[in-house]
């Protein structure tokens, strides 16, 4: 009898141990060695949680996700500056004479080709000149009738050989004064069949064209009809540019500055031209900073075929310093700045958990941002809807 109850005493330990292992009874030293384990394993999980949205299926419509990949980034400078006419090739445009304005042809913001008129005065000096060459003309044809009566005359010892030296000077002297006087109205601006037709009709023209000197736009008008205007006499009645080529100008931050050299390409965006780049090269660095600002001037040519700038706008112009730096880029939509400043992204591992993640950023370019420190080539980030999930984990913060 006392053997069969130690048998049952046994087998009731060993089943009441059993029990206990399987309801998660165990030693006290394992049993504390497993909870230390599990409240050291929970830290990192509830930090990733605090920071980490689960999406649903409908709401990952909202989000594009791409790997991070690598991007060729610019080693650039940037300024902003203001477009301007190219004063190297701005003339301003004075009557060579003075006179009344008559008529005016063209007005600001024409384009006008060299040559064309742009206004007319009643000149006084052209009217002399021309007069001089009726005159000079009129002289002319009566020595040559002259000449040739004392010629006939001649012939039969009617009249003695000074007499016709004398006409042969005076001949010859009226075809030097017509000349002169043909020279001094084409100084004008007329042409040899304008100067003809005075000569034939013995009528004088005093109406002088002022043409424009080179091809290019009316930038400036200071005249109107009945404006007496003289050679040199500011303002001048017209300013033509040529406007294939503007300026840019620039102040750029001392610090800046070395970066700049003179024969450096430089691309051109305006506000005007969303999308568009105008090209040209830097061709004047200044020599001096700006005390107040601490600024240098620097100008730049832009090439502008189509004549579409307009002096006054403003833009930014980028040189490249350097070669392209190869780095990872995100769509700049897939980079959020935080309310304290700091930028993050969201990384994702099975598109459906996200984790922002703080970031250090570069340079934009053709839409894609540089991330210097934070996430490596090939991270699955949300390039879209980056928003989206900021929001939604400030919603769900309690």
């Amino acid at each position: 009898m006392k053997l069969i109850i130690g048998v049952v005493v046994v087998v009731a330990a060993l089943a009441a141990y059993g029990v206990w292992h399987l309801i998660g009874g165990s030693s006290p030293d394992v049993s504390a060695s497993a909870a230390n384990a599990s409240t050291e394993a929970g830290k990192p999980s509830d930090a990733a949680a605090r920071d980490s949205v689960d999406l649903s299926d409908s709401q990952l419509a909202s989000v594009k996700v791409e790997p991070v990949a690598d991007h060729d980034f610019p080693v650039d400078k940037e300024a902003v500056g203001s477009i301007d006419f190219n004063e190297d090739m701005e003339t301003q445009v004075f009557t060579p004479y003075q006179g009344k304005i008559i008529a005016l042809y063209a007005a600001i913001g024409d384009d006008v080709k060299k040559g064309q008129t742009l206004f007319t005065i009643d000149s006084p000096d052209l009217l002399q000149a021309e007069s001089t060459l009726i005159a000079a003309a009129g002289v002319l044809e009566l020595t040559t009738r002259n000449l040739e009566r004392l010629r006939e005359l001649y012939k039969t010892l009617a009249v003695s050989q000074h007499d016709l030296e004398q006409a042969i000077s005076d001949q010859q002297t009226a075809e030097g004064n017509l000349r002169a006087g043909r020279d001094a109205v084409r100084i004008f601006g007329k042409t040899d069949a304008e100067i003809d037709r005075i000569v034939a009709n013995r009528a004088a023209d005093p109406t002088l064209i002022v043409p424009s000197p080179i091809d290019g736009r009316v930038t400036a008008r200071n005249a109107g009809p009945g404006l007496f205007v003289q050679p040199g006499a500011a303002p001048a009645p017209y300013t033509v540019a040529d406007v294939n080529v503007m300026w840019m100008l620039a102040e750029v931050p001392e610090a800046d500055s070395p970066a700049f050299r003179v024969g450096q390409e430089v691309h051109v965006t305006l506000s005007a031209f969303p999308g568009r780049m105008f090209d040209g090269k830097i061709t004047t660095i200044g020599a001096s900073v700006d005390p107040n600002t601490r600024r240098v001037f620097v100008r730049s040519d832009i090439n502008d075929p189509q004549h579409e700038l307009r002096a006054g706008m403003f833009g930014n112009f980028v040189i490249q310093i350097g070669p392209p730096v190869r780095a990872p880029g995100i769509a700049s939509d897939g980079v959020v700045r935080e309310g304290d400043g700091t930028m993050t992204v969201w990384v994702t591992a099975d598109r459906r958990r996200f984790t922002k993640r703080t970031v250090k950023i570069g340079e934009l370019h053709t839409g894609y941002r540089r991330i210097l420190e934070g996430v490596q080539v090939g991270e699955l980030v949300a390039t879209e809807g980056a928003l989206f999930l900021s929001n939604a984990l400030a919603t769900a913060s309690p």
